[in-house]
């Protein structure tokens, strides 16, 4: 018996908001705490660019989980692999609750640390396009852009949820007792939090567009490299410019903050503020998307986002709750425009049994150059310049090639995904 399409909503916006809560907490936790835990002997700013080297690990990974689960996911199914990808993340983020520190056994933390953030990264690789897949095949094309978007709205979510545990221990416990042991909480919270997500995911059927589709005589990452090349680069450009700003707007503001003597509590609470003002809206985008197109959003959002960041480390500086907040509200708005349109658009690119492979390989890609790299390129500037503008110019010109792809690709919107695609959606 087929699944609700808002069960099947359910399903997948819990799942990835409990795999966004583990792969976001290691962010936050990169900015507040490992720099000191994992890498004692160096100076806070090298510190924590080690931190978020390790955190960058997470996003190399990315791409080998979303070929590797892309290619399973194509020929045994979405939901198979999805179950999987939960275990994998909740495992890994348990295990880093578990960890002891580098004042109890040396480099040995760091490098077990490591080890499970390539886990994680491994995990997330897998998990985004399967869960805005099953969605994305479940409903109809007349709303498929707000369906879709609701599995995305699972980032802001597990940001939200990350940051407000981290918030109320940072207000609960003193700056010792966090750093003994409070940082450990919610990493060990997300053992719970996965039960409860496997229950669901368990009780949903397959995409009914994947069980009707043919297989394809060659693999999938065959099939998207020789008839989707085109798409693929369309996705690692599209998704430059968004991803880079979520993590400069929600991890690296974290790090900047600190830099300007502003206490931890006020940021967190500021991007807690935001991120659910980003959860709540990016559904909104989305359905806009299936009334005027999933181009026309997506251009709006990256060249608000290349404009806005040039007054976002501005108002930051000031220390100002209310400043800080609105910094972060707007620039994740636009963030929205982008991110709540892109699992319609991603998905409506590719055919079915090369689709899962398609939009993981072409958004994992983009995460290494981007995502990954963000706030370590954000913490670099910072130390050289003593300076946001450079930070600013950075992400300028990643909303620059993001408006370049989008717009040489062709409107997506409404397009039958059970159709037998065999040629590249974007124009030549």
């Amino acid at each position: 018996m087929a699944t609700s399409i808002k069960k099947i909503v359910a399903a997948s916006l819990i799942g990835t908001t409990i795999e966004w809560y583990d792969f976001f907490l290691y962010g936050s936790a990169a900015a507040l705490v490992f720099n000191k835990i994992f890498f004692p002997t160096a100076d806070p700013l090298t510190g924590t660019l080690l931190a978020f080297l390790t955190y960058a690990v997470g996003f190399v990974a990315r791409p080998l989980g979303g070929l590797i689960f892309g290619h399973f996911g194509d020929r045994l199914g979405r939901k198979r692999l999805l179950v999987v990808s939960l275990l994998l993340m909740g495992a890994a983020t348990f295990l880093i609750g578990c960890l002891p520190t580098y004042a109890g056994v040396g480099a040995a933390a760091p490098l077990l640390l490591t080890l499970l953030r390539l886990v994680q990264g491994f995990a997330l690789g897998g998990e985004w396009g399967g869960a805005v897949l099953i969605v994305s095949e479940h409903g109809d094309a007349a709303r498929r852009g707000f369906w879709a978007s609701w599995p995305q709205a699972g980032a802001p979510g597990g940001n939200l949820l990350a940051t407000g545990v981290l918030a109320i221990l940072a207000a609960w416990q003193s700056d010792e007792a966090f750093l003994a042991w409070g940082w450990r909480v919610p990493f060990l919270l997300s053992g719970v939090l996965v039960l409860i997500g496997l229950w669901i995911r368990l009780s949903i059927t397959e995409s009914p567009v994947f069980q009707q589709a043919e297989p394809e005589e060659t693999a999938p990452i065959i099939g998207v490299l020789r008839h989707h090349w085109r798409d693929v680069v369309t996705a690692i450009g599209a998704r430059l410019a968004e991803n880079i700003s979520f993590y400069l707007l929600t991890v690296f503001v974290i790090t900047y903050a600190k830099a300007n003597k502003i206490e931890n509590s006020t940021v967190l609470n500021a991007v807690l503020i935001a991120s659910a003002i980003h959860f709540v809206t990016i559904p909104m985008w989305g359905a806009l998307s299936d009334r005027i197109g999933r181009r026309p959003m997506y251009l709006a959002g990256a060249a608000g986002i290349g404009l806005w960041i040039f007054a976002f480390f501005p108002l930051v500086s000031t220390g100002n709750f209310l400043a800080i907040t609105l910094a972060i509200t707007v620039g994740l708005l636009f963030h929205g425009m982008m991110y709540g349109p892109q699992a319609a658009f991603f998905a409506e690119l590719f055919g079915t049994r090369m689709r899962y492979t398609g939009v993981s390989i072409g958004a994992q890609l983009s995460a290494i150059v981007a995502g990954a790299l963000a706030p370590i390129i954000a913490v670099a500037l910072l130390k050289s310049y003593g300076s946001s503008l450079p930070i600013s110019i950075y992400l300028g010109l990643a909303a620059v090639l993001t408006l370049v792809a989008v717009f040489a690709a062709r409107e997506t919107k409404g397009r039958d995904l059970a159709e037998k695609v065999h040629v590249s959606t974007t124009t030549g």
